[in-house]
């Protein structure tokens, strides 16, 4: 569902753990042991940021004394093991881990931990949730871009594009047709493509397309966004998938699409996959040599996931925000980062992993339970601008008045504090999931660009949008690649 930073690189990579511990002594007259000192200690010292530290007590006492702690961090998130997993941060900052006593409470060892940022690397993209492109009218809220390069395949021809949205929910990269200025070459082939609030229509073009240091091994088949007054035409077979009360034709303007592009870098290689290579065609591609008709495709022809195509590095992504304060941020910073276990800066660590079927009416999605009631058709996407999930007569979380409108929450009491299970397609759940909805009315009235609190409604299952992102490491890993964690495809994530 698609509801349309400054880089501070600081410090060198990862988290810097000062792992020395303080301790204190006490004892009680009369008691047959006493806890004399906890001390903490973390390793490695250096992790990087969103990564994991494995942290360790000593205690010290006298007679039959308990070794047990219970561990706290007043940033991050800490296991009851002791596995430190290290805030999302755009600049440097201090944290402090706390071992305490189980025997004794007033006993307790802590541990200074400074955090950095990631470094940007070979695989690393700056991300930022800013108003959009120049001029965009509305401003955008709590969407992510990065910044591209396509060239024409097989030349120098080549052109920068920034705000583009990354989408974890779709694959495939599609130009708005006013932003491109270079000659790319046209296959015989349309497409249209319906996202949850409108659809794109347009050619499909082939490019070669880099990403920070990141390149296609080859040309890929792209799409060009364009309006229904340009030829060929939007058939009927397309338009008349817009959902009810959509936007219709997104791609004719970079006003109406609210990006100069869009890069899908979600679970599947291709938008479209086996579904469209065998008849009767979908209405996804189209033979416009006369007449706009289906068609199938081969899969070597559909609009492709780009970073399936790197040369390394291309078994999925991360994407990595800091967390943002109830009430939202001006802007966010954040990283796209390729690859799943294939750097150091792409480890899981903590993540828990949710496999999704990769065919089926569930493909790439998993079950959510909320107040004791699954919700099968359940995903995570970095495409759509808030958290979306059932209705106000389910959640009894009342809709916004004007301006706003009913599209968005506005809780009564803000914030509204909720929680809720995911789980994979294994049957496996995570731990329980905590997050807020804010008064959207309110929100909207600021000139924050980036929400936590952010959320709608959603009929039937829940659109972990962008919303979710924050401070959280967010994986999306690609079907049919190798990557740690299991089977592909899947979604990982850690709790913040």
């Amino acid at each position: 569902m698609r509801k349309l930073g400054i880089l501070l690189v600081l410090g060198s990579l990862g988290l810097m753990v000062a792992c020395g511990g303080g301790s204190s002594s006490s004892g009680g007259a009369g008691n047959t042991s006493t806890i004399a000192s906890v001390t903490a200690a973390c390793s490695p010292s250096t992790v990087l940021s969103g990564q994991t530290s494995q942290c360790s007590a000593t205690v010290s006492g006298t007679g039959n004394f308990s070794s047990a702690v219970t561990w706290s961090t007043n940033a991050g998130q800490i296991s009851s093991s002791g596995l430190l997993t290290a805030p999302i941060v755009s600049g440097n900052e201090s944290i402090t881990v706390t071992a305490t006593s189980t025997q004794d409470s007033s006993m307790s060892g802590t541990a200074t931990d400074t955090v950095t940022p990631i470094a940007l690397a070979n695989n690393v993209a700056p991300l930022i949730v800013d108003a959009g492109p120049n001029g965009l009218s509305p401003p955008d809220v709590d969407v992510p871009f990065v910044t591209i390069t396509i060239c024409v395949p097989g030349t120098q021809t080549c052109q920068t594009i920034d705000h583009v949205e990354v989408d974890t929910g779709s694959s495939g990269l599609r130009v708005v047709s006013s932003v491109l200025t270079i000659p790319l070459p046209q296959q015989n082939l349309d497409e249209c493509l319906v996202f949850a609030d409108g659809y794109v229509w347009g050619p499909v073009a082939t490019a070669t397309i880099t990403v920070a240091g990141e390149t296609t091994v080859s040309s890929v088949p792209v799409q060009i966004m364009i309006p229904a007054s340009t030829s060929p035409p939007v058939p009927t077979s397309c338009s008349s998938q817009s959902p009810p009360g959509g936007n219709g034709n997104e791609g004719v303007s970079v006003d109406a699409f609210g990006a100069n592009a869009l890069i899908g870098v979600g679970l599947f290689q291709q938008d479209c996959g086996p579904d469209c290579i065998t008849s009767p065609a979908p209405d996804f591609y189209y033979d416009c040599s006369s007449v706009c008709t289906p068609t199938t495709v081969a899969l070597a022809q559909q609009v492709a996931n780009p970073v399936s195509v790197f040369a390394a590095d291309n078994n999925g992504v991360l994407i990595q925000f800091p967390s943002v304060p109830d009430g939202g941020s001006l802007t966010a910073s954040g990283f796209l980062i390729f690859g799943i276990g294939t750097e150091s800066n792409n480890t899981l660590g903590s993540s828990v992993v949710y496999p999704v079927p990769d065919t089926g009416n569930n493909a790439g999605n998993f079950t959510t339970i909320f107040n004791s009631t699954s919700y099968p058709g359940s995903f995570i996407d970095s495409g759509s601008n808030g958290l979306f999930f059932l209705t106000a007569q389910t959640t009894g979380i009342a809709t916004c008045p004007a301006p706003a409108g009913n599209q968005w929450y506005c809780p009564t009491t803000s914030p509204d504090n909720l929680t809720a299970v995911n789980q994979g397609s294994n049957g496996q759940s995570g731990p329980t999931t905590h997050f807020s909805i804010e008064n959207a009315n309110n929100l909207f009235n600021t000139n924050n660009t980036a929400f936590s609190t952010l959320g709608g409604p959603n009929r039937g299952s829940f659109d972990w949008g962008l919303s979710f992102f924050f401070g959280r490491n967010i994986f999306t890993a690609i079907e049919n690649m190798s990557a740690p964690g299991g089977t592909t495809p899947y979604f990982a994530y850690n709790l913040p």
